[in-house]
């Protein structure tokens, strides 16, 4: 009789950046990249594992560089959490085509197009087998979507937040530029921030910390990562008090 693995995690939340979804140019929407990433999440769920994502919009747009030429911060900002809302619409798409249920909520409401954000639904739709994405940020303009997944991720009782990145982890230094830099296997919020080495903002770390929400940061582009960290494996860097 074959055992069934057994997840370390029973809720996770997975962070992704919206470049994530642009492929090796971080721009736009790619079906090769979205197939890559609902299949990773496809493997986890079926372990039992529940999931919830949030999910950037770096792709299409980001509010902090639209300010940077001259848009209204705020403003920009909205606009950033509407394109948090295509990607999450687009992602989806690529689970539902595989037959993963899913639901989108959003922080800003839209009815016609995805379901409000309501804690308690969420919660439910989790119970029930789904998958459930997280559009439009915090709904407020100056907060980042690292922020929205440690405010959700504390919200909906997950057990870990998942930081999906195109490094296997966090070093002292960019390891793209410096082949020497150092990581991590384990760093605590506080060392981190002394760094600065920019794995959340200030206010997301803020959040973990005050909620023991350990975080970590792997590289979701090798195959069956997800898998590997979700069952305890030793992949990436473990940020916790």
């Amino acid at each position: 009789m074959k055992t069934r693995v057994q997840p370390r995690y029973r809720r996770i939340l997975l962070k992704l950046s919206g470049e994530a979804l642009g492929g090796a140019d971080g721009a736009g929407i790619h079906p090769e990249a979205l197939q890559h990433m609902a299949k990773q999440v496809r493997e986890v769920r079926e372990l039992g594992v529940q999931v919830v994502i949030v999910i950037g919009g770096g792709n299409i747009f980001r509010g902090l560089a639209g300010s940077q030429k001259g848009i209204d911060r705020a403003t920009g900002d909205y606009m950033g959490m509407l394109a948090t809302v295509i990607n999450a619409l687009a992602l989806q798409d690529a689970l539902e085509k595989i037959s993963v249920p899913t639901r989108v909520q959003s922080a800003i409401t839209m009815p016609q197009v995805v379901e409000p954000f309501i804690r308690r639904r969420a919660v439910r739709h989790l119970e029930k087998g789904r998958v459930v994405i997280f559009g439009g940020g915090t709904g407020n303009p100056y907060f980042s979507t690292d922020t929205a997944a440690a405010l959700r991720a504390s919200e909906i009782g997950a057990d870990v937040i998942l930081k999906a990145t195109k490094v296997d982890g966090v070093y002292d230094s960019d390891p793209m530029k410096n082949p020497q830099a150092k990581r991590f296997e384990r760093i605590t919020y506080l060392e981190a921030l002394r760094q600065q080495l920019k794995v959340m903002d200030a206010a997301a770390f803020s959040l973990c910390s005050d909620n023991k929400m350990p975080i970590i940061v792997f590289d979701l582009f090798k195959p069956h990562n997800l898998r590997r960290v979700v069952l305890g494996k030793k992949v990436g860097t473990l940020v916790t008090a």
